[in-house]
C-alpha cells in the first residue's frame, strides 16, 4: 500500500453513545490512522456532508450511525463523493445497519444488517479472495459478538465469512468485504459491535485498519488506471 502521510479522513458519528459505541470506535480508529500520519477529523454530526466540495477534498469517509435518517441531500452529496473517488469503510451497525429507508445507501455499502439471531462465540474464516487487507492473516479465527445476518449485494468481494444456524438451515454469511461504488472503494466488516472488541482481538482492529487504508486509496487507484 502506498505512503498514507497525505490521507484525509473523516469520521462522523452520532446516535447515542451507549449503542454500539459510535463516540469510542471513532476515537479508537482515529487514533490508528493518526499514528500512521493521516490527517484526523472527528465530527459528531453528519453536517460535513451538507459541503459537497469539502467532502470530495477527503481520502476516506468513515460513518458510524446505526439506524437514523439521512436527508435526501446528504445522501446525494455522500454517493456524490464516493462516487467520485473517496473512500467510505466503517463497521458493524455503525455503516451497516444505518438509514433503513435508504435503499441506495445500504446499495453503496453492499449489505444491509436484518437481525443477530445468535451472540456467543463462533468462528470467522478468511475465504480464497486475495486481497491486502487479510494478507497474512491466520485462516480462521475465534470471535465473540453478535452474529450479523445480512441480505447482501451479490456483487461484493467477501473475504471473511462464518457459518450462522438459523431457522433450521446453515448458511454461509460475509462478515468482511469489499466492493465499488463508481470510482470510490467500500470497506465493510460487520465485527466490532462494542470498543472493546477492537482490544480483545487485536488481529480484527489490525484488519480494519488495513481496510480502511484500502478505501483511501480509490482517488490513487482511479489515477493509475
Amino acid at each position: 500500500m502506498s505512503d498514507t502521510s497525505a490521507r484525509k479522513v473523516l469520521f462522523m458519528w452520532a446516535g447515542d453513545e451507549n449503542f454500539h459505541s459510535p463516540k469510542a470506535i471513532s476515537e479508537m480508529l482515529a487514533a490508528e490512522l493518526a499514528a500512521r500520519g493521516w490527517s484526523v477529523r472527528i465530527e459528531n454530526s453528519f453536517a460535513p456532508l451538507d459541503d459537497l466540495e469539502a467532502m470530495q477534498e477527503l481520502d476516506l469517509i468513515v460513518p458510524a450511525w446505526t439506524m437514523g435518517d439521512l436527508p435526501t441531500p446528504r445522501w446525494v452529496n455522500l454517493s456524490k463523493s464516493v462516487a467520485a473517488g473517496v473512500g467510505i469503510g466503517g463497521v458493524h451497525g455503525g455503516m451497516g445497519d444505518a438509514f433503513r429507508k435508504n435503499l441506495s445507501y445500504q446499495w453503496m455499502v453492499g449489505g444491509q444488517f436484518v437481525a443477530h439471531p445468535y451472540s456467543g462465540p463462533y468462528s470467522v474464516r478468511l475465504t480464497k479472495q486475495k486481497s491486502p487487507i487479510t494478507d497474512g492473516m491466520a485462516s480462521s479465527f475465534e470471535y465473540s459478538s453478535e452474529q450479523y445476518y445480512m441480505m447482501i449485494d451479490p456483487s461484493i468481494a467477501v473475504l471473511a465469512e462464518t457459518g450462522i444456524a438459523h431457522n433450521g438451515q446453515d448458511v454461509v454469511m460475509p462478515v468482511v468485504w469489499t466492493k465499488k461504488w463508481g470510482q470510490g472503494r467500500v470497506f465493510y466488516s460487520s465485527l466490532g459491535h462494542a470498543a472493546e472488541e477492537f482490544q480483545k482481538y487485536p488481529e480484527v482492529l489490525a484488519m480494519t485498519v488495513r481496510g480502511l487504508l484500502w478505501a483511501a486509496e480509490s482517488k490513487t487507484a482511479a489515477a493509475a488506471t
